[in-house]
């Protein structure tokens, strides 16, 4: 690479006492581009959120002749075909695998914590434009998600959003699921038992095939219904002793779809310089339907933005980023 990463620690005050105890010092990745330290030009700063089960660290995994987002960003602005900006990583990560970036009783204030904690660290010790037009967001999945809540909720932080393969469109992406979660969680005996025994499985030996439809689903409700004082502070949408759905709180997880909040908030968005998403016609979890929706609504609301669909899946579309910072950065530098 011709920039470099730096990963310093924050100790981050929105995640301190958490309820699930994970730690509040998390550590960034920081994408420097080269030259940085010869000159002392403000850059504009690009932010990047993982989706669910990641961390920090994925945006570092090596994959066979495929480079990875930090080595794309590298190498679009080195060769010159982008402008320079420094680039954050964050870490979401959870004793439940993640979850949506959002402020929760049952997980932590993780909203707080990037539209907060994140950004006043980076810009009391960085050399970057401290103006809302300065500063993109990029998700992807639970992260893209969590742009769209980020968008709506906190206009005044970011002025450039991209959301990849978000998680929207409760109905296609999440009820499937809810069947696959509710057996294995009556046969432990409930969601407390049922972690404390997958813990202690997936350290002795690794996750069973069943085991990801669980934690996502405890992870989604941790984040959707949580619930002080209930088993892992949270409430399920079905009983999972017959599978019979508890409508009043499948209700809490639609009215935090974007399909649903996101045409309550279009004034918010059209304050907005940039709003780009994308997802794969083939997402193996229906997320196209829930973007079509929202590229309806923001089209019939007169939201200025950029949508695209792709021939491919969930999994493996980092390159994906190259068409969003292609878009984003250069509307950046005019802002």
């Amino acid at each position: 690479m011709k920039g470099c990463v730096i990963r310093p620690l924050l100790d981050a005050p929105a995640l301190r006492k958490n309820p699930l105890g994970d730690l509040s010092t998390r550590e960034l990745l920081i994408y420097v581009p080269p030259g940085y330290e010869e000159r002392e030009a403000l850059l504009p700063t690009a932010y990047f959120l993982h989706g669910y089960a990641g961390s920090a660290l994925q945006w570092l995994n090596v994959s066979a002749f495929c480079p990875n987002v930090v080595e794309r960003v590298d190498f679009l602005i080195s060769s010159g075909q982008l402008p320079e900006c420094l680039c954050i990583f964050i870490d979401g990560w959870t004793a439940l695998g993640g979850g949506q970036w959002l402020n929760s009783v049952a997980q932590g204030n993780y909203l707080n914590y990037v539209t907060q904690d994140v950004v006043d660290f980076v810009e009391k010790n960085f050399r970057v434009h401290r103006s809302p037009s300065m500063r993109a967001l990029f998700g992807k999945s639970s992260g893209g998600y969590a742009a769209w809540v980020v968008a709506c909720h906190c206009p005044e932080v970011f002025g450039h959003i991209a959301a990849h393969s978000a998680d929207a469109g409760f109905e296609y992406c999440y009820l499937g699921d809810l069947p696959k979660a509710a057996e294995p969680l009556r046969q432990s005996g409930g969601a407390l038992p049922w972690f404390e025994e997958f813990k202690q499985r997936a350290w002795a030996t690794k996750m069973s095939s069943t085991d990801f439809a669980v934690v996502n689903i405890l992870a989604m409700a941790a984040s959707y219904s949580p619930c002080l004082g209930m088993p892992l502070n949270l409430e399920l949408p079905m009983d999972f002793n017959t599978g019979a759905m508890r409508w009043d709180i499948w209700q809490r997880w639609i009215e935090k779809d974007p399909t649903r909040f996101v045409p309550l908030k279009t004034e918010p968005l059209k304050k907005l310089k940039s709003i780009f998403f994308d997802c794969g016609t083939r997402d193996e979890f229906h997320l196209i339907w829930g973007a079509r929706q929202l590229a309806h609504v923001l089209k019939e609301q007169g939201v200025p933005h950029h949508f695209e669909e792709f021939s491919d899946g969930h999994m493996g579309i980092n390159y994906r980023f190259e068409t969003s910072l292609r878009y984003i950065l250069p509307r950046m530098q005019a802002s």
